[in-house]
């Protein structure tokens, strides 16, 4: 007959239970045996208990520690409990506080908002500019995800504001953010940037088909393609710092659109005139001519004024990439368009198809030439037109004085 561990003999006598001695004594040498031999384990197999909460806190005792003195201070316990009772723990969704960071926590940081309960700071609140790694699958979904971890935004210690971005959880603990203060300060700040209609610079962080997207104090604007000044929104855009007017500002929206081309256009266009000689790139041929780049702007070179011989091949007299010299005969300062010219510095008409080279090279010699022409012709203009103002002159004088010898006559006449 065998036992477990858990068996105890019981007799039913008269509808009750008792318990045997007799069998238990006979058997409790053989139970006990078996019972060990089967439950006992070597010792090298056996595994320790984690210790009780008993056994942590006799570890972390430290023996009876000294009271408190409290004779002679004018705030005893009972006043600090009257105080405490007093204090009024409202804090509401939205409400700006003040906090500090005591330590950091898996996911953010906890922040003392002098609540019952400290405020949780998530990382992704932590500050309104960080760094995002953008990863895409195989199935072409992509996720942007945070790469800066919280000790790289935010340090223990800090005393600041704190924005309140929920109601208190079941242990009474608040959500707190950072990221929202310095959102709603950028707006004000860009608000009032575009109220003064000033020039400011931006980094872009990425092109799409359309445009460039620019940070712009933390917030993401949109720079369109066709307001970039000689540029064109291609990968080499990411990391350049432009030079930026706002076109559109709707906070209500989240809607920012910037324009590189009129910032340009007011820094350079001014000191731009009539009859200057600039330095361009070549960015591009259309049929009815090129836009060449000139200091950051585009102008364009129509056709009819590279030379003043007839062109039947663009391609075979001006290609992408191509350096040169343009003469600016034209230029809108309000919408930032430039009017150039090759032509007017040909030594002969047509040297811009036999040898460009050598119009480029003696440009400013030529533009001397061609600006010391356009003053003779201006001069002989004036002179002509004024030869014709006195020559009208001469022909009423003397129709005036025809006039006062037929009226001598008549008088004459009158009195015979």
């Amino acid at each position: 007959m065998r036992f477990s561990i858990a068996t105890l003999l019981l007799i039913s006598i008269d509808g009750t239970l008792a318990f045997t001695p007799s069998l238990f004594h006979s058997k409790s040498s053989a139970l006990y045996s078996e019972v060990a031999t089967e439950v006992e384990a070597p010792a090298s197999e056996r595994k320790a208990s984690p210790p009780s909460r008993f056994d942590t806190i006799k570890k972390n005792w430290k023996g009876p520690q000294a009271p408190v003195e409290t004779e002679g201070l004018d705030f005893s316990y009972d006043d600090f409990d009257e105080a405490v009772s007093q204090t009024s723990y409202a804090f509401n969704r939205d409400d700006i506080v003040k906090g500090t960071v005591v330590q950091y926590d898996k996911g953010g940081c906890t922040v003392d908002i002098g609540a019952k309960a400290s405020a949780f700071l998530p990382t992704a609140e932590a500050a309104l500019i960080q760094p995002t790694t953008t990863t895409t699958a195989p199935d072409g979904t992509t996720t942007v995800s945070m790469t800066t971890p919280i000790e790289q935004l935010i340090e223990i210690g800090d005393d600041r504001d704190f924005q309140i971005i929920s109601d208190e959880d079941e242990n009474g603990q608040l959500l707190v953010s950072v990221r929202r203060i310095q959102y709603r300060e950028a707006w004000e700040g860009i608000l009032a940037r575009k109220d003064d209609d000033e020039i400011f610079e931006a980094e872009v962080v990425g092109v799409n088909r359309g445009g460039a997207i620019c940070l712009v104090d933390g917030l993401r604007a949109f720079l369109p393609g066709s307001h970039l000044a000689g540029q064109l929104p291609t990968d080499d855009l990411i990391g350049q710092t432009l030079a930026l007017k706002f076109l559109e500002v709707n906070q209500e929206d989240n809607k920012l659109v910037v324009s590189n081309r009129r910032a340009v256009v007011e820094t350079q266009m001014s000191s731009l005139s009539r009859g200057d000689i600039v330095p361009g790139i070549v960015k591009a041929l259309k049929p009815y001519g090129a836009f060449v780049e000139i200091g950051g702007m585009s102008g364009l070179l129509h056709i009819s004024q590279i030379s003043y011989d007839r062109i039947e091949d663009l391609e075979k007299v001006l290609s992408p990439g191509q350096q040169l010299k343009c003469m600016i005969i034209d230029h809108d300062k309000l919408n930032g368009r430039i009017a150039l010219s090759t032509k007017t510095l040909e030594p002969e008409p047509g040297d811009m198809l036999r040898d460009p080279e050598k119009v480029f090279e003696l440009a400013e010699e030529t533009a001397k030439k061609y600006h010391e022409r356009m003053e003779a012709e201006r001069k002989a203009r004036e002179e002509a037109a004024k030869d014709i103002v006195l020559g009208l002159g001469d022909s009423l004088d003397d129709l005036t004085s025809d006039d006062d010898d037929d009226s001598d006559d008549l008088d004459s006449i009158i009195a015979a």
